[in-house]
């Protein structure tokens, strides 16, 4: 009898258990708290960070390069972002967050050079071209880097996102931002 109890607690304890480890999709404010956080990898929250922390420092200038153009609102050339990761990454995660920022301020407006620089070939054949209407202001450029370290189980993952804003005047950097991301763990989580 007192097996026959004891089978019908376990089988349904189990079931409990187990389905009490498990999370049912659901949607999540981005910068929510409760993000999923891979040491391992550059997460789209990872880029909403970088994007607004560097569209709030250059707006937040004084005084700010974008505001001594001779034509406002300055015109802002955005060109490659380089990829020193192991992951192939969307520059766009990236760009348009910082484009929309600026554009939203009122400050600048944008263009956006293809990743690769097929639009104009590079950058400096852009900026050379006769048949663009204005020149630009700035060129917007960066880098993300990932350096991974190990120790046992453990992994620590720093991504740094560089951005400049330059003047292709004189190629001057009239601003530099740096965003250093760093994740540890031995799994992959779900923050809270």
């Amino acid at each position: 009898m007192k097996n026959k109890i004891l089978l019908v607690l376990i089988a349904i304890a189990a079931p409990v258990f187990f389905s009490g480890c498990a999370t049912d999709a659901h949607y999540v404010q981005t910068g929510d708290k409760q993000q999923i956080i891979s040491a391992g990898k550059i997460n789209s929250q990872d880029f909403a960070t970088a994007a607004n922390d560097a569209s709030r420092n250059l707006l937040s200038m004084d005084p700010n390069p974008l505001d001594k153009v001779d034509r406002s609102p300055a015109f802002v050339v955005f060109s490659k972002i380089v990829n020193n990761t192991d992951q192939s990454v969307d520059q766009d995660l990236l760009t348009q967050k910082i484009g929309i920022a600026l554009t939203q301020s009122g400050k600048a407006q944008i263009k956006i050079v293809d990743k690769l620089g097929e639009d104009y070939g590079n950058i400096d054949d852009f900026l050379n071209d006769k048949k663009t209407t204005r020149r630009p202001d700035f060129t917007l450029s960066g880098k993300i880097i990932q350096t991974v370290d190990r120790a046992g189980r453990t992994r620590r993952g720093t991504y740094s996102f560089q951005m400049s804003l330059n003047d292709p005047k004189n190629r001057a950097q009239v601003w530099m931002f740096e965003k250093e991301i760093v994740k540890q763990g031995t799994r992959d989580a779900v923050g809270f």
